[in-house]
């Protein structure tokens, strides 16, 4: 069977671990979580019928929470964390509750913030390594962006573990999203390579939720809050002019989600255009032909588009910025149609990226970050903690290292979308 992109079976979906739990936790009355639970992959009935009628057995993912016994000695261990890519609401949510839960729960001596993502972890680039406290992230969580810094820049790998064994970190927390994660697993590979017992566990973060596997990823509520202000924004822009048309930019280079959750959020959208549904601008069933009957009917409109919408009209203008190129072919277009278009043009991806999180959001960065910790005291490392249908789990990091998860045309939400705007299924 497939989970994500991937044909999986047992062996798949065990978690490596540093070594047997030799201590007690210093934990207490919080619902321990037996080592064998864990969650079904399948759901649907169907779906475990056809597995047990072949005899194959059912899959499941390792179930997240506290244990009884631990692998680390708190009163010996210190623990590091990068974050790493782009800024995401949540960042300093998910830092703060790990550092809280580090020091407050288990008692460890020290948690250091490697600045700038992996670029902390090469000592040539200079850059100390700051101690966290529970006091120093105390408000952390009111601001967006990340307090330690962050960036896409990949490291030689011997030089990072290089640092950690010479701060002595024994738990390392990677944050970030599909490149932060393999950067995760080679950190894994050189480890075992040079036979240490470090910890490396994985936090998803990706505003896009595009990481394969998991359903939810920290900062996507957020972000479509956010863009969804900015729809709305985009529509009084239009009504307020005759032939008044919006265009939306939205974040998405590989997957339309935020676009098509904010889409449905807003209410307000004519057309949603995303990088998994081809679409073209002219033509009997085109984007235009659709366009000039909306403003024949309504007198304004709204596009959205993900930023990795249209690939192919993007290659063939040669400019990258698609929203660009629908403004400028509709202010040509529509004139030609006989409608003397008003075109205004939002881009509000940066403002998204790194507002602070909202309080549904700010619970869902603690709940990971929690999660995060306890597979880390109980010696498990080449993973990612993760959500996955209604609970947190534990998943092997191979698992989410490959292609992007994509929005399905077939699924619910994209199905959302259509009934929502009333676009025609097909643009081409």
């Amino acid at each position: 069977m497939k989970l994500g992109n991937r044909d999986i079976g047992p062996d798949d979906l065990q978690i490596e671990r540093l070594g047997e739990c030799g201590r007690d936790t210093p934990l207490s009355n919080v619902g321990f979580v037996d080592d064998h639970e864990g969650v079904a992959v399948e759901v649907r009935r169907s779906a475990i019928e056809e597995r047990l009628e072949a005899g194959k057995p059912l899959l499941h993912l390792e179930l997240a929470g506290p244990r009884t016994r631990i692998f680390h000695d708190p009163a010996e261990t210190t623990a590091g964390i990068v974050t790493c890519g782009g800024l995401c609401p949540g960042l300093n949510d998910v830092i703060r509750a790990l550092v809280r839960q580090l020091e407050g729960s288990y008692g460890l001596r020290d948690v250091l913030g490697f600045r700038y993502g992996y670029r902390g972890l090469a000592a040539r680039n200079g850059l100390e390594p700051v101690r966290l406290t529970s006091d120093l992230v105390s408000d952390i969580h009111r601001d967006g962006g990340t307090v330690i810094g962050t960036s896409r820049d990949e490291q030689n790998v011997d030089e990072m573990i290089d640092t950690l064994l010479e701060r002595d970190v024994r738990v390392l927390f990677a944050i970030g999203g599909e490149g932060t994660m393999r950067g995760a697993s080679e950190l894994c590979e050189g480890i075992a390579r040079r036979g240490e017992s470090i910890g490396v566990i994985g936090i998803p973060k990706t505003i896009d939720n595009d990481i394969p596997v998991i359903r939810k990823s920290f900062g996507f509520e957020t972000a479509v809050a956010e863009a969804a202000r900015a729809i709305n924004a985009g529509h009084v822009e239009a009504r307020s002019h005759p032939f008044g048309v919006a265009v939306v930019r939205l974040m998405g280079r590989d997957s339309g989600f935020i676009a098509a959750a904010a889409t449905i959020a807003s209410g307000d959208v004519d057309f949603c255009l995303v990088p998994e549904a081809p679409f073209a601008l002219d033509g009997e069933r085109g984007l235009f032909q659709h366009l000039e009957r909306r403003l024949q009917q309504r007198g304004h409109a709204v596009i959205v588009v993900a930023e990795g919408a249209g690939k192919t009209l993007r290659d063939e203008v040669g400019e990258d910025d698609i929203g660009r190129i629908l403004v400028a072919s509709i202010r040509l277009s529509m004139p030609r149609r006989g409608i003397d278009v008003i075109v205004k043009y939002i881009d509000p991806s940066y403002l998204i990226r790194s507002v602070p999180a909202t309080a549904d959001d700010s619970v869902f960065c603690a709940k990971l970050a929690h999660t995060a910790v306890h597979a880390a005291m109980t010696g498990r490392t080449r993973m990612m903690v993760g959500f996955y249908n209604d609970n947190f789990v534990h998943v092997p990091l191979h698992l989410v290292t490959g292609p992007r998860q994509q929005l399905r045309l077939d699924g619910k939400l994209w199905r959302g979308v259509l009934e929502s705007t009333g676009q025609p299924r097909v643009l081409v």
